[in-house]
């Protein structure tokens, strides 16, 4: 029986992966460099998967003031994010978790701080029992750490637990885990493959919570 449901953050709850790769085709731009998407890809939904500063020096032939560069990145980024509003339906999914009494949990291989402020500026924070981040483990996304210790917060089994995944690391690190995960794939991570999840939505919106749950739970496909 499904008794929870964990969400990833960026890309899932607040558009950020989308902002990040525009603002960092922009910056690309200036040394004359383009930035394919197929590239940028393995940076997202974990840390460090891929050196894009490295990529822009080889490329560019330059040698980049790394400190400069990614200070006026966060400035752009930042000042970016902070206008964006809550994805579609993730506040109607959050309502349907709440009413059917699902606990509600979030692992984001950002810093703790970076979903936190979020959250509290979109009205969400009261939603989540339990934030896992970059901060609580060793290795994130695509090791299952994130998801293992969400799953320890929230006292479930991996099989009584959903995740809601934008991104192939994301969701490998969820499936590693032994969860079932559906994926919601945005503008940046749509071309990745999700061959190995349990589902796929375009949007959030006009998600049945009720009947995904009856999909994971053969008890109560037996019972309809």
């Amino acid at each position: 029986m499904i008794k929870a449901i964990v969400f990833d953050f960026d890309g899932v709850i607040l558009d950020s992966e989308r902002i990040m790769y525009l603002v960092m085709q922009k910056m690309f731009q200036r040394y004359q460099v383009n930035l394919p998407l197929s590239i940028w890809s393995q940076a997202i939904g974990t840390q460090h998967g891929f050196d894009s500063l490295g990529y822009l020096e080889e490329h560019a032939n330059v040698k980049i003031d790394r400190d400069a560069f990614k200070e006026e990145r966060d400035a752009l980024f930042n000042q970016l994010v902070d206008e964006e509003e809550v994805l579609p339906g993730v506040k109607s999914v959050l309502n349907q978790a709440k009413s059917l009494g699902l606990k509600i949990g979030l692992a984001t291989s950002s810093k703790g701080e970076w979903p936190r402020k979020h959250l509290s500026r979109l009205g969400l924070s009261d939603y989540f029992q339990s934030i896992k981040s970059w901060d609580d483990v060793q290795k994130v996304k695509p090791d299952p750490a994130l998801y293992i210790k969400s799953l320890e917060s929230l006292e479930v089994q991996p099989k009584e637990a959903i995740a809601i995944e934008d991104s192939f690391n994301g969701s490998l690190a969820a499936k590693r885990a032994g969860m079932y995960c559906i994926v919601v794939p945005n503008a940046v991570t749509k071309q990745m493959p999700f061959g190995h999840v349990d589902g796929s939505f375009k949007s959030l919106q006009d998600v049945s919570l009720e009947k995904i749950i009856r999909y994971f739970s053969p008890e109560l496909r037996t019972k309809a």
